[in-house]
This record gives C-alpha cells, structure tokens and sequence, in this order.
C-alpha cells in the first residue's frame, strides 16, 4: 500500500469547551489577530454563533468553521457545540479534524458537557491541547483546574501520548495567552504557534481515486448546495463535477484552494 502524504500547510482542530467557558470569544480573538479583518472595520462579537437560537441564548448549537493562516499555515478551526443534547454535530465536527483544544474554565474547571465531548476526541484518537481561560476571574484556582483535567482524562482511559498535553493559560476576552502565569500574556501568539507545532498536519494519497468524507450539508446564495466535509484521498480541480453517493444531491460543484485541498467561498471545505 503506497504511504500516505502528511500536508503540512494545513492544520485542522476542532474546540471543545462547556457552555459559557469563552469558546466562541476565543475564536472571535483569534480571527482579529491573524489578520482577517482589516484595520478600522467594524466587527459584530460571536461571529460563530450566526443563528439567532445562538445569540439568544449564548451557546453553541450548530457545528462550524472558519479558517485562519499563520506563518504561512492555514488553521481550519470547528466550533463545535458544548452541550450533549447536540451530540451528532459534535461527533460531525470531530470527524474533520487532526486534533482538538479542551478550553476549561480557570474557577469552574471541566464540567459534565465537556466530559461528554471530550471523550468522543478521545475515541477518535485526536491530539489534544489544553487552555486554562478566564484566568482574570477572582476566583481562579488555574493550578486546581489542570489537575482536574488530567483526572478526568485518566478517567476517560485516555492513552500515554493523550496524558503528555501541551497547555497554556488565556484570557479570551483580551485575546491573551502564556505558557507559564508568572509571564503574562500580551496576544495569541504563543497559541497559533502551539497548534502549529503540536496539531499533525492532514495526511492523504494522491494517487488514489478523489475521495470526500461529506459530513454536512449547507447552502451559498452565491454557489448553490454545498456538501462540507474533509477530502480523504486524491485530487480535485476547480469546475470538475463529481457524482455524490448516499447524499441528498446528486452533483457537486467542488471549488478548491490548490491542487492539493480545496475549500468553499467562505472556508468551509476542509482537507484531510
């Protein structure tokens, strides 16, 4: 069997946090940083959470992505849902991606909703990072927290390398990270560079026939019905049209970003 490429221009990572622990405002942070908007322009907060069911209620209910690039890298970052009610779009979610960050509040700690999503990352075998957030709050216990973390991933039969996580601490409304509290964190840098590190890049072989995983199912008022999910194997060229199986649709119009990944308009086509 021919191996497999490893792209290491792209990495692909799925967040998992309870409700309320500053997932989607991490992510909001992340995308000022890196360049996606430009200098002056106005910015709603929660970009993420774009159905009204989610700005009402402050939660994450539908699984979705966005994309940033750092030091030439494109990030593909999944917001998936906190709670276990919407189970089937995290286990969506974390079928697309190489690795996933467990975000836990610094006085809270993991609680029930991030047990449950967190050991379906375990069972995919994902590579896991740790942030510490909200390590501002007055009631902070960060060094608490983190032996709680590693509890609850012995509980959860985690494997060795799973145990041996990289972590770091963060202030998500400041968009701030540090890898050690005695150093404050001035922006997100040392974040973007962990999963640059640490988060494998998506492997693939080219030479097999083009395969794509579709998880979901969405709609472009510009491009028509969009299948989402992660190219498995081969290639595929921009105006190529693919017959899809078991789907709702029968024809694809696939666009990608080189020959090697492809995406949609807004970034929602990821690569594995």
């Amino acid at each position: 069997m021919p191996q497999r490429i490893r792209n290491n221009a792209i990495r692909n990572i799925a967040i998992i946090a309870h409700v309320d622990h500053g997932k989607t405002t991490l992510v909001d942070a992340m995308f000022k940083q890196s360049g996606v908007f430009r200098d002056g322009q106005l910015v709603e907060e929660r970009l993420m959470d774009s159905m009204d069911l989610e700005r009402e209620r402050g939660i994450t209910i539908s699984a979705k992505n966005c994309a940033i690039n750092w030091k030439k890298t494109k990030i593909n970052i999944l917001d998936t849902p906190g709670h276990a009610d919407f189970g089937g779009e995290v286990e969506r979610a974390l079928s697309m991606v190489d690795g996933a960050i467990l975000l836990v509040d610094a006085a809270e700690g993991p609680l029930p909703q991030t047990r449950f999503v967190l050991s379906k990352a375990l069972q995919a075998g994902l590579k896991l990072l740790v942030v510490i957030n909200k390590i501002d709050r007055p009631d902070a216990q960060p060094e608490r927290v983190h032996d709680e973390v590693l509890e609850l991933l012995l509980d959860l039969d985690a494997h060795e390398d799973q145990l041996d996580f990289p972590m770091l601490y963060a202030i998500g409304k400041d968009g701030t990270a540090t890898a050690s509290l005695d150093n404050p964190g001035t922006d997100l840098r040392p974040l973007y560079d962990m999963i640059i590190e640490e988060i494998p890049g998506p492997t693939y072989h080219p030479d097999e026939p083009f395969q794509m995983l579709v998880s979901d199912l969405s709609h472009s008022d510009y491009l028509g019905r969009l299948a989402i999910g992660k190219v498995i194997n081969g290639t595929v060229k921009a105006r190529r049209s693919w017959s899809a199986w078991g789907c709702m649709i029968k024809r694809l119009l696939l666009t990608y970003q080189n020959f090697r990944y492809m995406k949609e308009l807004h970034s929602k086509m990821l690569k594995r």
